[in-house]
Formats: C-alpha cells, sequence, structure tokens
C-alpha cells in the first residue's frame, strides 16, 4: 500500500496541574501546549515533528460550552492559533476548533485517519485542556487573571453545533449533563426491578472500581481508592447533586488537565525518523448519535446508537469482543457505563475492567478532552503489549452522541476504510420514541425523574411521565420540599398522578 496513505498514531502526552496558586498555575492554553510538547517529544521526533504538522484540532473548552462554566477572566479568540503560536507550529495551514462533546476526539481520529488515506494531510495533533480548578480557586480568591488572547486569523469548526436539550426540555429546567443522567440512572434502576438502596450500592460497587484505578494512576485527581459504600453513602462531604448520584458519582470537572495525540502517515514517521514501537493503528471505528433530545428516546435505559457503534467498530476491525484485552467505557455517570455495557454485552465486573484511567469522577473529567487521555492510555498500553487490541468509548451530551475505537500497536490487515455513518444511521432515527405533548394536562404516571439538589437539599424536581394516551411529557414537581425529600427515599417510578400546565411548564403532582 502507499504508505503516504496509511494513517498511524505517533505521540502522546498528559498534563495534570496540582498547582495550589491560581497566580502560579498554567494557563489552560498553556497547560494544553505543554501536553502538545510531551507529545511531540514521546514520539522522539520533537520539534521536527512540530514543525511537520499541518493540522491542529483543538477541542472546545468547557467556558466555550456551558454556561455553568463560564470564564470570567477573558476569552481566546482564535484557540488553535494560540495554541499554534505556543508550540511554533508554522506550517499548520489548517485551525480546527471542535463544537462540543466528549465524542469528538475518538471522532476526530476517525476524521484525521480518513483524511491521511486520502492525501488530505500528512501530520495532525489532536488536543485540548482545562484548568477549571485554577478558574475556581482564583474567584474564590478574589485574584483576577487575564486570560483574553487575540491573535487574529480565522479557524475551521468541526462536529454539530446544536444544544443537547431542546425549548421545551430548557423551559423545565432540563439543561445539562446533571440533570438528564439521573433520570437515566432511575430507568436503569426500574429496568433492574431494584429499590433505591439496592440501586445505590450496585452503582457504588461499580464505580469503586473505577476509583481503584484512578488510585494508581499518578495523573488521576482523585487517587483516595473510594469503597463502594463511600461512594454510595449521603454525607455532608458526599451529598446528592441530582438524585440518585451522589457527588463521588459525578464527572470532576474542577481539574486542570490536558492532553494531547499526534498522527501522521507511515511515510512522514519514516521521514521523521520514528521508530515502529511508536506506531499505533486504528483497527475498527465508527460514530452514531441516538434522538438529539431525551423527549424522543424510546426510553431512558438503552443507546441504540452505542450497540451500532460497537458493531460497526468490530466488523471493521475483524473482531469481536472477546478478542478486546483492555477498555476504557466513557465513564461521566454511572448511567452511561451501564448502558454501554448493557449495548455491548460486556459485564459490569468484567475481569478485564472497564477503565484504564479511573473514569471521569476519579481521574478527572476535562470537559470534553477525557477521551483525549483515554486515547493517550490506550496507546501505551497497546505499545507495552504489542498484539494486544484495547477498545476506546466516547460519549457526547446525554448518552446522545456516540464514537469508538479499536487500537492496537500490530498493524490492520487491511487499509483503514470505515462504513459510511450514514448507511447504519438512518437504522437508529426510525427506532422513535412515544409523541410528546408539550402542554400536559390530565392524568399522568411517571416514567422517570429526579431530584435536584443544592447546598439545602432537594431544590427541584424533573421528570418524564405518560399521559393516558401513551403521550409522553416533561415536567416538574411542585415546590414542595417534603414530596421532593419522599421522592428520594420511596420509589416514585410509574407513581400516578395528575399534570397541569401553567404558563408553558409543567407541573405533575402524584395522586
Amino acid at each position: 500500500m502507499d504508505e503516504t496513505r496509511i494513517p498511524i498514531l505517533v505521540g502522546t502526552g498528559q498534563v495534570t496541574q496540582r498547582e495550589p496558586d491560581p497566580a502560579l498555575a498554567l494557563s489552560p492554553m498553556d497547560l494544553t501546549a505543554a501536553s502538545g510538547r510531551k507529545a511531540a517529544e514521546d514520539s522522539g521526533a520533537g520539534a521536527a515533528l512540530l514543525k511537520s504538522l499541518d493540522t491542529i484540532v483543538l477541542l472546545r473548552s468547557f467556558s466555550d460550552t456551558s454556561w455553568r462554566f463560564i470564564c470570567p477572566f477573558g476569552k481566546y479568540a482564535n484557540p488553535p492559533r494560540s495554541l499554534a503560536n505556543r508550540l511554533g507550529l508554522e506550517n499548520s495551514t489548517r485551525l480546527i476548533y471542535t463544537h462540543p462533546g466528549g465524542n469528538m476526539p475518538q471522532w476526530c481520529v476517525n476524521r484525521m485517519f480518513e483524511m491521511i488515506t486520502r492525501g488530505e494531510m500528512e501530520a495532525g495533533m489532536i488536543a485540548g485542556g482545562e484548568a477549571l480548578a485554577t478558574q475556581k480557586n482564583a474567584q474564590r480568591g478574589g485574584l483576577k487573571l487575564d486570560w483574553n488572547e487575540d491573535p487574529g486569523g480565522s479557524f475551521e469548526e468541526w462536529g454539530v453545533d446544536k444544544r443537547g436539550w431542546s425549548d421545551i426540555e430548557d423551559r423545565h429546567r432540563m439543561a445539562g449533563a446533571i440533570f438528564a443522567y439521573p433520570m437515566f440512572e432511575n430507568s436503569i434502576r426500574g429496568d433492574k426491578g431494584r429499590s433505591i438502596s439496592e440501586h445505590s450500592l450496585e452503582m457504588g460497587r461499580l464505580f469503586s472500581n473505577f476509583a481503584s484505578v484512578a488510585a494508581n494512576n499518578p495523573l488521576a485527581d482523585r487517587r483516595q481508592g473510594f469503597t463502594a459504600k463511600q461512594i454510595a453513602t449521603v454525607s455532608s462531604y458526599n451529598p446528592y447533586i441530582g438524585f440518585p448520584y451522589t457527588k463521588l458519582m459525578n464527572s470532576n470537572a474542577f481539574i486542570d488537565q490536558s492532553a494531547a495525540i499526534i498522527l501522521t502517515s507511515v511515510a512522514k514517521a519514516k521521514e521523521l525518523g520514528i521508530l515502529k514501537e511508536k506506531w499505533v493503528y486504528l483497527h475498527g471505528c465508527a460514530d452514531a448519535y441516538d434522538h438529539w433530545y431525551l423527549s424522543d428516546r424510546i426510553n431512558f435505559h438503552s443507546s441504540p446508537a452505542m450497540s451500532k457503534v460497537a458493531q460497526e467498530a468490530f466488523v471493521m476491525a475483524d473482531c469481536t469482543l472477546a478478542d478486546i484485552d483492555a477498555l476504557d467505557l466513557y465513564s461521566c455517570f454511572p448511567s452511561a457505563v451501564q448502558i454501554a455495557c448493557d449495548e455491548m454485552g460486556v459485564s459490569l465486573d468484567d475481569p478485564r475492567g472497564l477503565t484504564i484511567t479511573g473514569g471521569l469522577p476519579y481521574f478527572g473529567g476535562p470537559g470534553n478532552n477525557y477521551v483525549t487521555h483515554s486515547i493517550a492510555e490506550m496507546i501505551n498500553k497497546v505499545r507495552a503489549q504489542p498484539g494486544i487490541k484495547g477498545l476506546v468509548t466516547a460519549n457526547g451530551n446525554y448518552v446522545t452522541k456516540q464514537s469508538a475505537g479499536i487500537y492496537s500497536a500490530e498493524p490492520a490487515e487491511k487499509p483503514f476504510a470505515p462504513k459510511d455513518p450514514s448507511i447504519y444511521q438512518a437504522e437508529i432515527n426510525s427506532q422513535k420514541g412515544p409523541s410528546v405533548t408539550e402542554f400536559a394536562n390530565g392524568d399522568a404516571s411517571i416514567e422517570t425523574y429526579t431530584i435536584m439538589h443544592d447546598r439545602k437539599g432537594p431544590s427541584f424536581g424533573i421528570l418524564f411521565g405518560r399521559l393516558s394516551d401513551g403521550s409522553r411529557f416533561i415536567a416538574n414537581t411542585p415546590d414542595d420540599v417534603e414530596l421532593m425529600l419522599s421522592m428520594t427515599l420511596e420509589d416514585y417510578l410509574g407513581v400516578s398522578g395528575k399534570v397541569k400546565c401553567v404558563e408553558g411548564v409543567n407541573v405533575f403532582k402524584p395522586n
């Protein structure tokens, strides 16, 4: 085969910053540049590789993604150019800034591998970084930092520019991951037929395995090695965020972490003298998405897109789950892991383990960039054991955008040629949920729910329900602390009541 058209990964870099003084800590862009340099050094080609990069992809920062993480210290007007300037990437003519999504690192690897096979690029870097711990510490300490930067120029954008919730969901305060995933979790509990206490301990057991991996990872943020009981037990240190999730079941966004990976063609790697023991191949990959809004899903405990992505990645790699030696499943919340395992046929106590980093709650959840870390770690793992295969899954929005990659240091037996995702996306699109009633009134029952908490306790409830005609609606609970507290202690799945629309907001009151 033409070696200019064979894509490989050749370098990885990761940084976890623990500087307690915000005045001394690296900014998000300086932190990202540090991991970029590490990736170049890791390849063995160093500065020569950096000068050869023609394409730079920067993962969108959380401050440019979510209203919850807006930065008060300024904005990078052209983020990929700021990164390129720091690294001296004078030959990088293609600058890309992604749209949001935890799936985007793997999605970008898939796309850039395709670009190399078409001769559209020779060498590129995917990088991202967050300094939300420093941002938070500076805000608490009243320190003003200057993270404003405008180097001029323009950039491309990759991904989907569309928020993850609908206007109807927005009116009912379902506007982010911390609100969506707890509702998946309660649906999973109902599907498994467990009590609240039983399921809480099951979540604790699942994530204690992730915490134990983080305990042995020097790059991880939380290395205490929490037990199942510590994770599941509600306390002043570990309060509910969105029932049934305690703090230790939530992705840990307030960390300072960055990661970068570099890919080239085989021809470019040889030209730069990059040794073959640094080369890693992508044997299989796939991308798909479930119905964009939660209101339109078939149910809240499955993911047709995750199932299809896994199937297509295995077919492309000519292997099965049994041939996979290492896994890193996207783990922003327990429900994401459980759904992925159900869809792929992986046991929650699989002896291979479900993470190689420690997962987003314990390793760290650096915004849209976590999977760059998991890919970097998987590259290191398959390099160290030539012949093994590793599976990375990536998840964007709310069990919405799915991506997967199968990695190995051994060359693939056939050219890199993933199936066009539109071929199998149509099948997923056809699996429609029930009709949605925007302004709901009448007899109804609860399909799934969550009770959001603040420092004082229960603050508001969100639920999906069904009217007597089978249609679905989203609603809030009444502003009744006793009711909300009861909904965290007793099982309200399937409970009947009445829903009433008041000024565009549906309110459900149990009988």
